[in-house]
């Protein structure tokens, strides 16, 4: 069961404490899917952590001065933290820094990530970027298109610090007296860094929980073999069997709550429910990836919730080929057509009770 811990949502860019020296900032997003981000300030003996940064264009910046003035209570800022590289984590991340002089921590996975990504132009959409768009189902003219629009994430984050503080699984960040552990989750990102704190049974999960959206789990361009959903599995289970079930969870989007193990659970059998679903597609005519969008998405999708949606029907479909429950064989237009071919099928269909299907894909 999830409980929130509040009745209500602050406004935007509004700050409210969720526990003594924790306080949580709920930052607006110029998306109508997906209007805000949380972020955590952790209060420490002489300063502040920033959790998170927001996106580097719009208000943020104005709101971040705002609190700096009305709710630090006279301390600096000491360190910014971002949980991964997706630009509504790291968007003013530099410039936080910069701000206040302090040190930038994250993951090494993230970091390069996120510096790749932030400085890519139309140029780097070369040969390998047109042949995934193909093997995914789509013509040249429609590559030609998504071409015309491609771009790193430069416009929406600052540049990233030229130096941080690696973070790795099992670090132990002293703040306020009190140990906040690293627990890295993967397959939303790379190496998404969560603190977890046992003395006040608090995590802060970043988008590796989120109680009511399902975080985007993809196959991109940069790595179309990849097998994110196989590490997103590992990652939630391992959060089931080290965590306790009533941690106060402290996500990036939504609002905190109780109930972490229900959550889990759910989001594992949300998964499990799209591949036995994308199996049962394949049975008969090998079908693309592009063809297979309709199964896990049950609305229609927008150029933005297109690539999204793509790049979570590809990881799906990567963990069942890779698993051998489906074979993909490239068509005469250069297309990877997916066909099932594990006769347990019609046993665990049978077995298998469907959930509800159709979730918008939301990159988180």
């Amino acid at each position: 069961m999830i409980e929130y811990l509040f009745p209500d949502l602050p406004e935007a860019g509004d700050v409210r404490e969720v526990s003594p020296g924790i306080l949580w900032l709920r930052m607006p997003l110029p998306m109508p899917s997906l209007d805000h981000i949380n972020l955590y300030l952790l209060e420490d003996a002489d300063g502040w952590w920033l959790v998170d940064t927001g996106i580097g264009f719009g208000d943020t910046q104005a709101i971040w001065e705002r609190v700096f003035e009305e709710h630090l209570g006279g301390k600096p800022v000491k360190a910014v933290l971002s949980t991964h590289y997706h630009p509504d984590h790291t968007g003013v991340a530099g410039w936080l820094c910069e701000r206040w002089r302090v040190p930038f921590y994250m993951t090494q996975g993230e970091y390069f990530t996120g510096m790749t990504f932030s400085r890519m132009t139309q140029d780097d959409f070369t040969w390998a970027t047109d042949q995934y768009f193909q093997h995914c189902g789509f013509d040249a003219g429609r590559i030609a298109e998504i071409k015309s629009r491609f771009g790193g994430m430069g416009e929406v984050m600052r540049p990233l610090p030229t130096a941080y503080r690696r973070l790795v699984d099992g670090t132990q960040l002293r703040i306020n007296g009190v140990n906040w552990e690293v627990m890295v989750g993967r397959g939303h990102s790379p190496e998404h860094a969560c603190l977890y704190c046992a003395a006040h049974n608090i995590l802060v999960s970043g988008d590796q929980v989120i109680p009511r959206i399902s975080s985007n789990i993809s196959v991109g361009g940069t790595e179309p073999e990849a097998n994110p959903l196989k590490d997103w599995f590992a990652s939630l289970e391992r959060f089931l069997e080290e965590l306790p079930a009533d941690t106060l969870v402290l996500p990036a989007h939504n609002a905190p709550f109780h109930g972490l193990h229900t959550r889990l659970r759910y989001l594992i059998d949300h998964h499990e429910d799209h591949l036995l679903a994308l199996e049962e597609a394949c049975l008969e005519d090998g079908r693309t990836a592009l063809e297979l969008l309709p199964v896990m998405f049950d609305r229609e999708l927008d150029e933005h919730n297109l690539g999204l949606a793509l790049g979570e029907c590809l990881a799906h479909l990567n963990y069942l080929h890779q698993r051998g429950q489906v074979a993909r064989e490239v068509d005469g237009q250069g297309a990877y057509r997916y066909r099932s071919v594990d006769e347990t099928l019609p046993q665990r269909r049978r077995e298998r009770h469907y959930g509800a299907r159709g979730d918008a894909p939301m990159q988180v």
